[in-house]
């Protein structure tokens, strides 16, 4: 899914916009007769069809499918559906006794999911629901899954769809609204915070050198006139970040972006509250994943993992340990997995992704 604003500047074609249903949908669907294992030894980058989105290509899709090994039967759980890329490539390994559960907030993401649903043998169920409630949902349900995996940030549809304001790359209202339901929009945010809110908000959010001086640029234009489209709010970036500034390390409005984009969606807190239920769920020897797209996703995921991989945390100069503190996870790899530079030249929107993945040993001590 996610991916930052630059590396998704090159177009793909207009999507067409749904209309948007307050209410989340729950499907379930299950086909025989097309089974998947006769496709097993296709390369799994390589295997996406058109039924998963025109263009959309899955970043670190071989090697994400490696760290999850889904097994004919399981159940996995697609935290963040997006476009489908990797639910299809999931869903063929599943087979058709396997179940997938797809959730997503986006409208889009369910028309996507439709699709999919008409393509797989395997049991299938959309969510449409940001990730943390959905997964409060499942818990509450009692479900055990195998498998659960976060590709996160934006989708390709997402900021491909012009009108929704995601990108800085043409004019179109400033939405940036994930879920198009919801009240908060980044006109509204951009219109109503006060200074100092925006500045942190920049800031903490998209690592913006510049913040203070963005803020208090867009405060005062936005008392000579409302600031309401994406190329107004580009123009006010630009006239408070400093001329050498602008050039190199990408577009100059591309943190702001970001920042303005996690905030309309919460999307750190729905990842905080996600990622400790979405262990829960999980079976003794299931797999955890994550594909981050910035530091600010990545450093949650990590952290997450690596806690609960820490063992004894007695002091050093103890001669045995007496906290009894064992691991309920095993880190798949020590470092996180990064596209290959064959990936990064076939689609450059995967340049700054990075996979984490953690086994789960044991239930946690309560």
């Amino acid at each position: 899914m996610s991916m930052t604003l630059l590396e998704r500047e090159a177009a793909l074609a207009l999507l067409d916009r749904p209309a948007a249903d307050p209410r989340p949908e729950l499907t379930r669907r299950r086909r025989s007769g097309r089974g998947s294992q006769g496709r097993r030894g296709a390369r799994p980058g390589l295997s996406v069809t058109g039924g998963t989105g025109a263009g959309h290509v899955p970043v670190l899709a071989e090697e994400l499918l490696e760290q999850l090994d889904p097994q004919p039967g399981q159940t996995a759980i697609d935290c963040t559906f997006g476009d489908g890329g990797h639910a299809h490539l999931v869903a063929e390994r599943l087979g058709s006794a396997g179940t997938l559960i797809a959730i997503d907030r986006d409208p889009l993401a369910e028309q996507r999911f439709a699709k999919l649903a008409a393509e797989t043998a395997c049991s299938v169920r959309f969510i449409r629901s940001g990730y943390a409630e959905a997964l409060a949902q499942l818990t509450a349900e009692g479900l055990r899954a195998d498998i659960a995996y976060f590709d996160l940030g934006m989708s390709s549809m997402q900021v491909d769809t012009r009108e929704r304001g995601f990108s800085y790359s043409y004019e179109a209202p400033l939405d940036m609204r994930m879920d198009p339901t919801q009240q908060l929009t980044a006109r509204e945010l951009i219109a109503e915070w006060d200074e100092r809110r925006l500045a942190v908000a920049l800031r903490d959010l998209g690592e913006e050198r510049h913040a203070g001086a963005i803020a208090r640029t867009i405060v005062r234009l936005r008392e000579q006139a409302p600031i309401e489209t994406t190329q107004q709010l580009v123009e006010a970036i630009n006239s408070a970040i400093p001329a050498p500034a602008r050039f190199g390390g990408g577009h100059p409005a591309k943190r702001s972006f970001q920042a303005l984009r996690i905030a309309v969606n919460d999307e750190l807190g729905q990842l905080d509250r996600a990622l400790p239920l979405a262990w829960g769920l999980l079976r003794e020897g299931g797999v955890l994943a994550g594909i981050s797209f910035h530091s600010l996703e990545d450093r949650r995921v990590k952290r997450f993992m690596a806690e609960r991989a820490q063992g004894c945390i007695c002091p050093p100069d103890l001669p045995v340990c007496v906290c009894g503190r064992e691991p309920e996870a095993a880190l798949l790899r020590r470092r996180s997995i990064v596209p290959s530079p064959a990936e990064v030249a076939a689609n450059p929107r995967a340049t700054s992704a990075r996979l984490r993945a953690a086994r789960k040993l044991r239930e946690a001590t309560p």
